[in-house]
């Protein structure tokens, strides 16, 4: 009987060792790669999967491999109780990507060299395989890499969608829109600018508590040969601003010129330098748009995705050209590892817009609004100049791109957060100025020589005005865009840029708890 139960034992010891082998071996290989760097100290992070699947595995990994390195005396390990207290600290998700800014605050925090981190990719229903990394917590550099297939003992768990959460009465957009201005995409910023306000009113036609969202934008262009090359050829053109005017003379400005056209780096870039929002409720996207492989490049957009998901942020790939060439270049699997939506457009549908009887209408409006606007600091010279230089620009460009950004002016209250800094009636109007705020010596010379009671029943005059055309202009905008709906359903062969980004605004946004009117 002591025989038999010696055996069994035996047996067990030995397929828990057979079953732990592959953990072993790829620590073996991770410690291979730091070899140099005595008395190292690791924290090892949950390893998720690649597509964000709920399951058991990412912590089971995470244990298993801190066991394995643990038998490794020259390492020193960071205690799970601690990595765990830290990361909420920070308002880390535990099972997902992190960017370099956010691995050296954890190093510092943890006082750890480097973070041990990968991910889970499941090759059957028994198996799955593990990609591990070291990664340097000062500089971000790969110190070693390696992968193992294991065999799957845990389940994946089935979980209900977190509802939307709700931080505050003023709900926040941030959109960070990524164009490919190599040669042969001409097409592609023609797009962009002049659908660019089309494109924010559909989400300026969102409330979420009973509040319009504020807007933010922001505005990178990649593969462009007139850039520098250390940079991999990307450009931050905008950073976040609610100033849809300056981001419509930006793209006025993008010239394009031939390029590497690096996805996954721009996507890094745009992930790790825009200051994007912590809070889980606020509906933030990255739109990329080109027409060269998805995997050109330096940096895997693999990891560039998994770092925005560990954000909250949805990627959206959309590739100039035919569907099936997109999905062949990856732009697909983008998107999918993104959770987020794949398009292709026809980029050379430049000038493809729907001209709406209303439109001459808004526009003799907009008119009007501009007479509404009241000087306000030393700023404000320039930026009327500069208003009045987009006006020019905008009318150039046909009726439909004037009317959208009379409505979005009309109805965004980013617009006048924007203009609150130079014009006094939309400091008013935006409640970033009280009426008694008000500096008399930072007004145009004809209200300074007023008395307070003509100078408060002038601006009262030009709030009122304002109040008046604003809800004109909304009530054209409204029969405006059920006029387009029906004219866009009799050209629903045409894939432009405005509906690859609109389609896509709205089913995420409402992930977010915004609601569109119908």
């Amino acid at each position: 009987m002591k025989n038999i139960f010696t055996a069994l034992l035996m047996t067990a010891v030995l397929c828990g060792s057979a079953r732990a082998q592959p953990i072993e071996k790829l620590a073996d290989k991770l410690t291979e790669g730091v070899k140099d760097r005595p008395a190292i100290k690791l924290a090892v992070l949950e390893f998720p999967y690649a597509g964000g699947k709920a399951s058991d595995g990412p912590v089971i990994v995470q244990e298993r491999l801190t066991t394995a390195l643990a038998q490794n005396n020259k390492i020193t390990l960071i205690e799970r109780g601690l990595l765990k207290k830290v990361m909420g600290e920070l308002n880390l998700q535990a099972s997902g990507a992190m960017d370099e800014d956010t691995v050296k605050k954890l190093g510092h925090m943890l006082g750890a060299d480097a973070v041990v981190t990968g991910t889970l990719n499941d090759l059957k229903e028994t198996e799955t395989e593990i990609n591990a990394r070291v990664v340097e917590t000062e500089t971000g550099k790969i110190l070693s890499a390696a992968s193992a297939n294991v065999e799957k003992t845990w389940k994946d768990t089935a979980v209900t969608p977190p509802q939307p959460q709700n931080f505050g009465a003023k709900p926040l957009v941030q959109v960070a829109i990524l164009l490919d201005t190599s040669n042969s995409m001409d097409g592609l910023i023609s797009q962009a600018r002049n659908q660019v306000w089309k494109i924010v009113n559909e989400l300026v036609s969102s409330e979420k508590s009973g509040s319009k969202p504020v807007i933010e934008v922001a505005l990178y262009e990649y593969g462009n040969s007139s850039l520098n090359r250390e940079t991999g050829w990307i450009r931050q053109v905008l950073p976040f601003t609610t100033d849809l005017d300056s981001v419509a003379k930006e793209l006025f400005a993008l010239k394009t010129n031939g390029g590497d056209e690096y996805c996954g780096w721009v996507i890094k870039d745009a992930v790790n330098e825009l200051k994007w929002s912590p809070k889980s409720d606020v509906y933030k996207a990255i739109f990329i748009a080109g027409n060269e492989p998805f995997t050109q490049g330096p940096v895997p957009f693999q990891d560039s995705i998994s770092a925005a998901k560990a954000r909250n942020i949805f990627v959206n790939t959309i590739y100039c050209g035919s569907r099936q060439q997109g999905v062949a270049e990856q732009w697909k699997a983008g998107s999918d590892l993104a959770e987020g939506d794949y398009a292709n457009i026809d980029q050379s549908a430049q000038n493809y817009a729907i001209t709406a009887p209303q439109d001459d209408k808004i526009a003799e409006l907009s008119n009007k609004l501009n007479d509404t606007y009241v000087a306000y600091g030393s700023a404000a010279t320039g930026k009327m100049a500069a208003k009045k230089e987009m006006d020019l620009a905008v009318r150039g460009a046909g009726g439909s791109m004037v009317a959208e950004r009379a409505a979005f002016k009309a109805a965004a209250p980013a617009a006048a957060q924007a203009e609150a800094s130079w014009d006094v009636v939309s400091a008013l109007e935006s409640g970033s100025v009280k009426r008694d705020e008000i500096k008399t010596d930072q007004l145009p010379d004809e209200l300074k020589k007023m008395d307070k009671k003509e100078r408060d029943a002038y601006i009262d005059g030009k709030l009122a005005e304002r109040k008046k055309i604003k809800e004109e202009i909304n009530r054209l905008q409204t029969e405006r865009k059920t006029y387009i709906a029906q004219e866009e359903k009799k050209a629903s062969g045409v894939n432009t840029l405005d509906k690859a980004m609109t389609n896509t605004i709205r089913k995420q946004a409402t992930k977010r708890g915004y609601k569109f009117a119908q």
